[in-house]
């Protein structure tokens, strides 16, 4: 079970103008509205980051109240000195997202009405330049949200995985088509005694390695870094149980809302099985309605004004009264 501990708020030497600055979250208007936030009551900010979606939630009515979670130690400091003035209605908490039932649970506030989770990198992971989750900066590749854990790095993590496994990797969690070929450039270095241990190293073997439409604005390692950054973390591993949790989690009536994440249709009673199956097994079942048929895209004015934005889409399901 991950850590789970409740964070006093106190005073930190960032100023809320200096958090605000490093931070612009995506889609927030949309959060706030599909969550229904202006009405009011319990919501969950699963990842937390800075806490710039939590300040929305919070802004939207003086009835709501937020439990902010993240595992990030240096990124709850920083949403707590943006969030001190709603120290009333806001409760931090270390912990990972996959924890949720839990930590609603020790809580004691009861049952929430909306959900949250934004499944993407915090601009403060990016604008490190020691985490390794950016190619912006030469650093060791590390890319673990939990730097104080004894959790596999990517550098340890690619100098352990057979060519197969690697590309497995980089295609399933990155949609990388030249997948193989980058797996197989990553072992070759590896097995000529000069293994890839910064970002800088990876970016530039991956920018060579893969064919790029010079209209594309996107850098090639992209989706390397990004497949990386899940295996690592193992965050599909959790994913799927964290939609279940915050489902049975939620008040009947109740809305999860998820940035970036690809479907609710397990949930929304739709079979996943193999069409040739006779029976299901799959285990769908109908306990939500999905909300967002096609997903919510940032506007042209949002994604000019925050170039991270380009990527983000959410999707919403309501839960279904039992």
């Amino acid at each position: 079970m991950p850590q789970l501990t409740i964070v006093n708020l106190g005073s930190l030497n960032m100023s809320q103008a200096e958090a605000e600055s490093i931070h612009q979250s995506v889609l927030l208007n949309e959060c706030v509205s599909i969550l229904n936030a202006r009405e009011g009551g319990l919501f969950v900010d699963a990842t937390l980051g800075l806490g710039g979606h939590s300040e929305g939630l919070l802004n939207a009515s003086e009835n709501s109240q937020v439990i902010g979670i993240d595992q990030d130690h240096e990124a709850l400091k920083l949403a707590r000195e943006r969030l001190v003035q709603f120290e009333l209605r806001f409760l931090p908490v270390q912990s990972n997202f996959s924890a949720i039932r839990d930590v609603v649970k020790k809580a004691k506030l009861g049952e929430p009405v909306g959900i949250l989770a934004d499944l993407g990198v915090s601009s403060l992971q990016l604008d490190s330049d020691s985490r390794g989750f950016s190619f912006r900066f030469d650093a060791p590749l590390d890319m673990r949200m939990d730097q104080e854990s004894d959790d596999e790095t990517a550098a340890e993590l690619i100098d352990r995985l057979s060519h197969e496994e690697l590309a497995n990797i980089i295609y399933d969690f990155g949609e990388e088509r030249a997948s193989r070929k980058i797996a197989r450039w990553i072992i070759e270095k590896r097995d000529a005694g000069t293994p890839i241990m910064t970002t800088f190293e990876l970016a530039e073997l991956v920018r060579r390695a893969v064919k790029t439409n010079p209209k594309d604005r996107t850098h090639p390692a992209t989706r390397t870094f990004q497949a990386l950054r899940i295996a690592v973390n193992g965050e599909l591993d959790i994913l799927q149980q964290f939609i279940f949790d915050s489902v049975e989690s939620l008040k009947n009536n109740g809305v999860l809302a998820i940035i970036t994440f690809h479907s609710f249709q397990r949930l929304s009673g739709k079979c996943q099985c193999p069409p040739r199956i006779p029976l299901c097994v799959c285990g769908a079942a109908k306990k939500v309605e999905i909300l967002t048929r096609k997903p919510i895209v940032p506007t042209d004015a949002e994604m000019r004004e925050n170039s991270r934005s380009r990527s983000a889409k959410l999707r919403a399901c309501r839960k279904l009264e039992n």
